[in-house]
């Protein structure tokens, strides 16, 4: 079995590049943030056209997740039931008897700013309802764009970002709260390269001078970690014609 997770940040214009890489990467389950679509404007079609089973919630402009699978999708939950909120950052489903949640994670905008305190309820929230996720399905997958970079090591220059969101400790301690739930981050269970990242800026040639965080994640339940067997980051996409600035992370199971 493979799972990936890929914030194409907008489906719409990114849907050519997720069908190309689905044919070229065969992958059971494809978690997908930022699809930026309402769910009439979902494509539905072309993806059951490629044999693909789908779960989505969006929304217009912003957010919008979907879990895109080759097995049918059970027990599909949208958002957190135990946060109101507007924003459509959350679809869970169990697949082959893995519960699948796909997150996308809120950005937070600066330290101290209403985006960031909302982040940090966002994730309390989160953790709270993973912990009971965790409780009722023994094989939990929970990925996304979390927009935190764990460590030190997933900065391309830690000093430039001190400071801002992404890597401050506020976050970093949230994330660390939902690991010790049970959950391992999958692509730290193997040896990888130094400075491998999984977003990289627009601007300022941030992926040509490999200027990027790895703030795309896949955490594992014991029972699920057990089973998996290798987690690497695809760079190819980045490469594409008109990309999204994150490339899809991997992780092959047993």
């Amino acid at each position: 079995m493979k799972l990936a997770t890929w914030n194409v940040n907008s489906l719409n214009v990114r849907l050519p590049h997720v069908m190309k890489w689905l044919e070229e990467n065969p992958t059971d389950v494809l978690a997908i943030q930022e699809t930026k679509l309402t769910d009439d404007k979902f494509p539905l079609a072309e993806l059951e056209a490629a044999g693909y089973h789908v779960a989505y919630t969006g929304q217009k402009t912003y957010n919008g997740v979907a879990i895109i699978s080759r097995l049918p999708i059970h027990d599909i939950v949208k958002n957190n039931p135990k946060f109101e909120d507007a924003q459509q950052r959350i679809i869970a489903g169990t697949i082959d008897g893995v519960r699948v949640v796909c997150a996308y994670v809120p950005n937070g905008q600066a330290v101290g700013s209403e985006k960031f305190e909302y982040k940090m309820a966002w994730l309390n929230a989160f953790h709270d309802w993973i912990k009971e996720q965790a409780a009722q399905y023994p094989q939990l997958a929970v990925v996304g764009d979390y927009n935190i970079a764990p460590e030190d090591r997933d900065v391309h220059d830690p000093a430039a970002w001190e400071g801002m969101v992404h890597v401050s400790p506020e976050e970093r301690a949230q994330l660390k709260r939902l690991l010790e739930i049970g959950l391992t981050d999958a692509f730290r269970m193997f040896e990888q390269a130094d400075k491998s990242f999984s977003w990289w800026d627009y601007r300022s040639l941030g992926f040509r001078l490999n200027k990027g965080l790895r703030i795309d994640h896949l955490l594992l339940s014991d029972a699920l970690k057990q089973r998996c067997t290798a987690c690497i980051i695809d760079r190819v996409p980045r490469k594409w014609e008109q990309p999204s600035d994150h490339t899809p992370v991997i992780a092959t199971f047993a």
